[in-house]
């Protein structure tokens, strides 16, 4: 039987998996009526965002298993990169 990720790995080839990967920072900030959460993990410079409609307990610490694909975004004129978090686990 296939789990979940798999299926979604396996139908959008963009997706990326991460496995029992530390995070080393959890931000989350409110923008409307979402909280933006942004998590730094350890081994990677990139910002790793997802977006919840309620406040998030602290991840900061811990091992986390996360399904992703890279975006970009404009601020002030200059792109940026970062991971856009479709799933996210403690593990």
């Amino acid at each position: 039987m296939k789990s979940d990720v798999d299926k979604l790995l396996k139908k959008n080839r963009q997706l990326n998996q991460l496995d029992a990967v530390k995070v080393t920072s959890h931000v989350q900030r409110e923008s409307e009526d979402w909280f933006v959460n942004t998590l730094m993990l350890e081994g990677y410079d990139i910002p790793f965002k997802y977006n919840r409609k309620k406040k998030y307990r602290n991840l900061q610490g811990s091992p986390v298993n996360l399904t992703y694909y890279p975006q970009t975004e404009q601020v002030a004129g200059m792109e940026f990169e970062y991971m856009k978090v479709v799933r996210i686990r403690k593990s």
